[in-house]
């Protein structure tokens, strides 16, 4: 690692010293892993925390009286609390533990959608939506006879604020949109979108998988209505995610899944349902990814989420100043406020192309359309390569991937 010291004096070295899959190779090449954007690397306390609950104290939670089980839920429950300080929330029952952000949004849409839309009504979502905000409401519009509809984009990328304020009317519902867009970084001005929603007489509903990583997050703040995000963005552990609703919202909406743990009592003739947040967290959940997730927030909140920020800022704007130099590189999305990743195609070269040149070369990024369809089609292209950052990247990995784009050009000419 090279002596640089970026914004926000982040010991980058000193952090990537922490997690071990770093000091891997890839076909005999040191690796630059450039995919956090899809799932970040772990470091040793995620993994630790879930290795020593299953040497040392494993068992089922919420129900057992024996000191295994009371160990584990209090372990697994400690994790709420710290989710609900790290997003700014009310009331830790208001954070609702799932299998990760797309599991959060399906939720809403089954539940508050079956429960509230009707024929005529119109769900907003926008053209920088992962599919996993697109399809949940496709399905519950096609159920209940509403329509979708999609707020475009500018040429940059940034959400057309006015077309958005001249969308919104009297049968708007709901607002779904992404914090920061998954495939080609654009950060939207949630705040602003969630006020006019509002004041519209809409509920809102935000993406926040690439936001809660790299930004401040403050749901009481923002006003949102939901907000989802997944731990394994996080540097946590896979198959644990948040939705994140107010109380009355999610007081008021009738459970998804049925099971143990959601549930008061149940005879054959009626079943009551238990409270915030357990009555949306059916059956045995994970439990080890739960705890892990505990130590991926703290290890974020030792760093600072603000330095994470700011380090992951410089790096991206060192990443714009290389590529834009290279004549057969084009950015694809160059919004004035974007999150940590660069996304971009190349003349002559498809991006899966690049992607396996690049990969030869022991530098990981992703290529394709970043399950974004729509984006890609709005600029007329197949897919893109996109480079995305974390806490353990620095100036080094962007010059390796200019190197192996270098390489690129001499294959494709």
């Amino acid at each position: 690692m090279n002596e640089f010291a970026p914004i926000g004096g982040l010991d980058v070295a000193a952090i990537r010293a922490q997690f071990p899959i770093l000091k891997e190779t890839v076909h005999g090449k040191p690796l630059v892993f450039l995919d956090t954007a899809a799932s970040a690397q772990r470091p040793s306390s995620v993994i630790n925390a879930e290795v020593e609950l299953y040497e040392k104290y494993y068992a089922n939670i919420h129900r057992g009286v024996y000191k295994f089980s009371q160990d584990a839920t209090t372990a697994y429950e400690k994790t709420r609390e710290s989710v609900r300080a790290f997003i700014g929330a009310k009331h830790k029952r208001e954070c609702i533990f799932v299998r990760g952000a797309t599991e959060g949004i399906n939720l809403v849409a089954q539940t508050w959608g079956r429960a509230n839309l009707k024929e005529g009504d119109e769900i907003l979502l926008t053209y920088l939506e992962h599919h996993s905000n697109i399809v949940p409401w496709q399905l519950v519009a096609e159920e209940k006879g509403a329509t979708v509809k999609a707020v475009p984009v500018l040429e940059d990328g940034s959400l057309d604020m006015d077309a958005y304020r001249s969308m919104l009317n009297e049968r708007t519902k709901m607002v779904a949109f992404t914090h920061v867009s998954n495939s080609i970084g654009t950060q939207t001005d949630a705040k602003e979108i969630i006020r006019l929603a509002h004041d519209a007489g809409a509920l809102t509903l935000i993406d926040g998988c690439q936001a809660a990583p790299h930004l401040k997050i403050d749901v009481q703040d923002l006003d949102a209505d939901f907000y989802a995000f997944s731990a394994h963005k996080m540097y946590g552990p896979t198959g644990i995610g948040v939705i994140y609703g107010k109380e009355a919202l999610l007081d008021a909406m009738p459970p998804w899944q049925g099971g143990g743990d959601m549930i008061s009592t149940v005879t054959f003739e009626k079943t009551t349902f238990n409270d915030l947040p357990h009555k949306f967290e059916a059956g045995t959940p994970n439990i080890a990814g739960g705890i892990g997730f505990d130590h991926a927030i703290e290890f974020m909140n030792e760093i600072g989420v603000e330095r994470i920020a700011a380090h992951e800022a410089d790096l991206l704007k060192y990443a714009t100043e290389q590529l834009s130099a290279m004549n057969s590189v084009r950015l694809i999305g160059t919004a004035p406020k974007k999150g940590a990743l660069i996304s971009f195609v190349m003349e002559h070269a498809h991006p899966h192309d690049i992607g396996t040149i690049l990969d030869q070369q022991g530098i990981a990024v992703r290529a394709g359309h970043h399950c974004a369809q729509p984006i890609m089609d709005n600029f007329s292209i197949p897919g893109t390569v996109r480079a995305s950052f974390g806490v353990y990247n620095d100036r080094s990995d962007v010059d390796a991937l200019v190197v192996g784009l270098k390489k690129v050009m001499d294959i494709f000419g």
